[in-house]
């Protein structure tokens, strides 16, 4: 969708209107909860990283978006997942079916309680 964007703003920009409010929300979510994050794109997907390393990155397609914690949250929170499509990296959600706030923050309190412990 926003393949070639260069910043966070971008990408968002570039989307549709009501993925662009969801994705906006997510990012919100997690800047509320980790306010020294830094905003940056990795492989083509907004990333928020926190201590220097990518805490969340999240996505926009045309028939879903897609959230990615990381493994070990993933696999934490494996039940609270249910009715979701996952990987093993990343969460698939619809406009009909977003992912809760609190499901959100409990997947970046995971990976920043990773991060900080230096999971590698």
């Amino acid at each position: 969708m926003a393949d070639k964007a260069r910043s966070v703003a971008e990408y968002l920009g570039a989307l549709d209107p009501a993925y662009r409010a969801e994705l906006e929300r997510i990012r919100t979510v997690v800047t509320q909860l980790v306010p020294d994050t830094e905003e940056t794109m990795s492989y083509g997907m907004p990333t928020l990283k926190y201590k220097n390393r990518a805490l969340v990155y999240f996505t926009a397609s045309q028939k879903h978006m897609s959230f990615y914690p990381s493994s070990w949250a993933i696999e934490e929170l494996k039940d609270q997942l249910e009715g979701y499509k996952t990987t093993e990296h990343s969460i698939q959600f619809t406009l009909d079916k977003p992912l809760p706030s609190r499901l959100v923050e409990d997947l970046v309190r995971v990976h920043v309680h990773d991060i900080d412990a230096n999971r590698q």
